[in-house]
């Protein structure tokens, strides 16, 4: 198979959530199950956001990203309550674009977002926890769908300046995959 091949490369913007809704086969229940954990992720969205922020300000190379920790805040707490939203459709697509396209704008790497996972999926298990083990599992396939949708936005970004560079998204491909 050639690059001009790859049917996933064609799947762009909001479809991509919806790609991986499919792929990872995110139940109704799996959504009911998420939404009824809404009151307890409100009630512990303050130590995840305090734990979050405990993290990246105590590190030079992140601290210095931190440039308005109110609306910082404001779009944590956002994001994450949305992760027990049970509504994963083409506005919470968007939402997760946007803020994967804030990430790229901003020059963080991703190694950076990637690398808070382990304070994000910590608090988020443990809030799934209280509905059982398939609460767990369907914050777990949630939180991959978020994850893949702020790494899309990297490689929009480099999509992006490549084509516009060598005037071909094709060639642009073709040179971020060693010419495959």
């Amino acid at each position: 198979m050639t690059v001009e091949d790859r049917k996933s490369w064609a799947t762009k913007d909001e479809a991509v959530v919806h790609e991986l809704l499919d792929m990872l086969q995110l139940t109704p229940e799996e959504c009911a199950l998420l939404v009824s954990l809404q009151d307890e992720a409100r009630a512990n969205v303050s130590a995840v956001a305090n734990d979050f922020y405990q993290r990246l300000l105590a590190h030079d190379f992140t601290r210095e990203f931190v440039t308005d920790p109110e609306g910082l805040l404001v779009t944590f707490t956002d994001w994450f309550m949305g992760l027990f939203s049970g509504k994963y459709d083409d506005a919470y697509a968007a939402s997760r674009l946007a803020i994967g396209k804030k990430h790229v704008i901003i020059g963080l790497p991703v190694r950076y977002p990637l690398a808070m996972l382990d304070v994000l999926s910590g608090h988020g298990e443990r809030i799934a926890a209280t509905k059982g083990p398939a609460a767990v599992k369907a914050f777990r396939k949630v939180l991959a769908i978020d994850l893949a949708t702020f790494n899309q936005a990297y490689e929009n970004g480099q999509l992006e300046h490549l084509s516009e560079l060598t005037g071909s998204e094709r060639l642009a491909r073709r040179l971020l995959t060693g010419g495959c």
